[in-house]
C-alpha cells in the first residue's frame, strides 16, 4: 500500500504536486515528453490513427454512394444511429470545459494538472460530434442550407427545427472551446519556443504570439481567460441541453418531458470526466506524471462522477 500523502503544513490540504517542485522542475517534467519523445512509439500511435482515419475516410463514402439506409433508418427510424453517436461525441466533450470554466471560476486549483489534457479531449470530441449533424441529412452536398445565408432561392431555414439548433450549439461551443484552450495554451508554446531551435522555434513562436511573462502580458491574459471562462460556463449548461431538446420537443411517450435538459447535461458532465479518466489514467503512468497528476486528482474526478452519476439515476427513476 503506498504511503499516505501528508497534508500541507499551511492549507491543511493535499499538495497539488508531490515531493519537492520547483518552478524549473515542473517546466522539465512537463516538456520531457515533448524533449524526450520515443518517435517509435510515436509514428506507431500515428499510424494506427491514420488507419482509423481511413476507416472513417471509407464508411463516409460508402454512406455518400449508398445514402443513409446503410444505417438502417427507415421511415419510422430517422435519426437512431447518428443520433447515438452525436450525444456521445458532444457529451464527453463537456468535461474539458467544465474543468477549465466552471472550476477555474470557483478557484479549484487542483484543476491546473488535468485541464489542458480535458481541453484538447474536449476540442477532438467536439470535432467528431460535428460529423453527425452534417452526414445523416443524406444530401450532403446541401447541409449549407441548414445555415442562414441569403440564396437566390429565398429558401431559410427553419429556426424551429432541433437540427439548426444543434448546428448553432456545436459550432458556438467549438468556437469558444478552441479559443479557451489556445488562449490557456500561450503561456505554454511560448515555454517550448524558449527551449527549441531552428525551425521548432520560428512555429512555436508565431502561435505563441511574442510572449514573453512579462507582468503587462499575464494582466492582459487573466483578463482574456476570465472573459472566455464566463463565456464558456453557460454554454457547458445550455449546448447539452439543446442537444436533450431533439428528445423532448418530440411528442413521444417516455421523450417529451422536462427532466431531460437537466439529465442531459448530468449524464454528459458524468461520461466526460469518465472519459478524462479513462486518457489520463495510462496517460500518467506512461509518461511519469504521477507526481503532478496524482491519486487526489483521480479521487476529485472520481467524486464528481459519482454525484453525476447519482443525478442521472435519479433522472433514470423519474
Amino acid at each position: 500500500m503506498a504511503a499516505e500523502v501528508e497534508l500541507d503544513p499551511v492549507s491543511g490540504r493535499h499538495p497539488l504536486v508531490l515531493g519537492e517542485s520547483t518552478f524549473h522542475g515542473l517546466t522539465e517534467a512537463v516538456a520531457a515528453p515533448i524533449e524526450n519523445q520515443d518517435w517509435s512509439r510515436w509514428w506507431i500511435a500515428l499510424a494506427g490513427s491514420v488507419c482509423l482515419l481511413g476507416v472513417l475516410a471509407v464508411s463516409l463514402a460508402w454512406l455518400f454512394w449508398e445514402g443513409v439506409g446503410v444505417w438502417g433508418l427507415n421511415n419510422p427510424v430517422g435519426w437512431g444511429w447518428a443520433i447515438v453517436n452525436f450525444v456521445f461525441w458532444v457529451g464527453i466533450g463537456h468535461a474539458g470545459t467544465l474543468i477549465s470554466a466552471i472550476l477555474f471560476l470557483f478557484r479549484q486549483k487542483w484543476r491546473t494538472s488535468i485541464n489542458r489534457s480535458a481541453e484538447a479531449m474536449t476540442i477532438f470530441a467536439v470535432m467528431c460530434a460535428g460529423i453527425f449533424p452534417g452526414v445523416h441529412v443524406g444530401r450532403v452536398w446541401a447541409i449549407y442550407w441548414v445555415f442562414p445565408i441569403p440564396n437566390q432561392m429565398d429558401a431559410w431555414p427553419n429556426f424551429r427545427s432541433p437540427l439548426l439548433w444543434d448546428v448553432f450549439a456545436v459550432s458556438t461551443y467549438f468556437t469558444v472551446s478552441a479559443m479557451f484552450w489556445y488562449v490557456g495554451l500561450i503561456p505554454d508554446l511560448a515555454t517550448i519556443r524558449d527551449r527549441t531551435k531552428g525551425l521548432r522555434r520560428k512555429i512555436y513562436g508565431v502561435f505563441s504570439l511574442g510572449w514573453r511573462g512579462s507582468n503587462r502580458h499575464w494582466q492582459h491574459y487573466e483578463a482574456a481567460y476570465m472573459v472566455l471562462a464566463g463565456l464558456a460556463t453557460p454554454l457547458v449548461l445550455s449546448v447539452h441541453t439543446i442537444v436533450s431538446f431533439d428528445f423532448a420537443i418530440a411528442q413521444l411517450p417516455g421523450w417529451h418531458t422536462t427532466i431531460f435538459p437537466p439529465y442531459f447535461v448530468a449524464g454528459a458532465i458524468f461520461s466526460g470526466f469518465a472519459m478524462v479518466l479513462t486518457l489520463l489514467i495510462p496517460v500518467r503512468s506512461i509518461f511519469k506524471l504521477e507526481h503532478l497528476i496524482t491519486i487526489k486528482h483521480l479521487e476529485n474526478m472520481a467524486k464528481i462522477i459519482l454525484l453525476t452519476g447519482s443525478l442521472v439515476g435519479y433522472a433514470y427513476a423519474m
